[in-house]
């Protein structure tokens, strides 16, 4: 029954370790979704101004 359980242990670490990787690999997919389109409303706050001053107060 240890050999089983010995056995079993590297493919749950393999499989763990590959749900770690696309979870990862999936919110830096995001992130990088969620930092274009700051860019893009950044970029646009230079272009639209009113009245002289940003549309944005950072």
């Amino acid at each position: 029954m240890t050999q089983e359980v010995i056995a079993v242990v590297p493919l749950l670490l393999v499989l763990l370790l590959a749900v770690i990787l696309f979870g990862i690999g999936f919110a830096v997919k995001v992130l990088w979704w969620v930092a274009l389109i700051v860019l893009v409303l950044w970029l646009l706050g230079f272009l639209v101004r009113s009245g002289g001053g940003r549309w944005y107060r950072w």
